[in-house]
């Protein structure tokens, strides 16, 4: 199965960039090669270009209080397993607590040091990281691959609260929806909302159709065109009748 996930406010959507680009971070350090640890540093700087849009650690920490303050609610609950329910209340306060201790502007460290800062601003243009650019960067690559992964996870930690905080939101975002079985119609869909709230839309499905869903939505309508690739990599409709999961995920 592979499923897509449609963000529905602005919030949302920079919650799973910013998934998206942590997962790259981890993926590229864990490898060898000087190439996948420039593709980890260019990931890094992103994360810095999109959390610096957002005041990411107070929203963050005000939906993990406002999700605590309802499953504390659900205590003593007979249909919700205690264990659970206390597993995932520890999780909160351990993750609101490092997000408490993060101190000063996000990525401050990174944007403090001019020697990443140099890079960064050579990286914004087309091969402007080459060695004749920058020949410290390119001494750096070529230095122990230990060495190099020490300095990104040093580099990474700071951040790293921020992360463990939005994981979190996405999971107890993705886990709040209830999934229905749908069918297209000549590989097309519609649902009004009929007042049903949503801040994100997952959809699942068979990985091995040939095709994929283009997701058009607004608080009173979803409209779903599912596209399959040509020859040519152009997009067509996939005009076949298939099954599919949906989620409305909303706190």
């Amino acid at each position: 199965m592979i499923s897509y996930d449609y963000p529905l406010n602005e919030r949302v959507r920079t919650l799973l960039r910013l998934e998206d680009l942590y997962a790259r971070v981890d993926f590229f350090i864990t490898r060898p090669h000087a190439m996948d640890h420039h593709a980890a540093l260019l990931s890094l700087f992103e994360i810095l270009e999109v959390a610096s849009r957002a005041d990411l650690k107070t929203d963050l920490l005000q939906e993990l209080e406002r999700q605590k303050q309802i499953l504390e609610l659900l205590r003593h609950n007979p249909v919700i397993s205690e264990e659970a329910l206390e597993d995932i209340l520890r999780k909160i306060v351990s993750t609101a607590t490092s997000l408490h201790e993060m101190s000063g502007k996000m990525g401050q460290h990174i944007r403090d040091n001019e020697w990443l800062m140099s890079i960064k601003q050579r990286i914004n243009i087309p091969g402007g990281a080459c060695e004749f650019d920058l020949p410290s960067y390119h001494y750096w690559l070529n230095t122990d691959e230990e060495a190099r992964r020490k300095d990104l996870r040093e580099w990474l930690a700071p951040l790293q609260p921020v992360n463990n905080g939005l994981l979190l939101v996405l999971k107890l975002l993705r886990d709040s929806g209830k999934t229905t079985r749908q069918k297209t119609h000549h590989g097309a869909f519609q649902q009004m909302l009929a007042g049903r709230a949503a801040q994100m839309i997952r959809i699942t499905l068979d990985k091995n159709l040939p095709c994929f869903p283009e997701i058009s939505a607004n608080k009173y309508a979803i409209n779903i065109r599912f596209t399959s690739l040509g020859g040519t990599q152009k997009s067509r409709t996939c005009d076949i009748n298939l099954d599919f999961d949906l989620t409305l995920c909303n706190f």
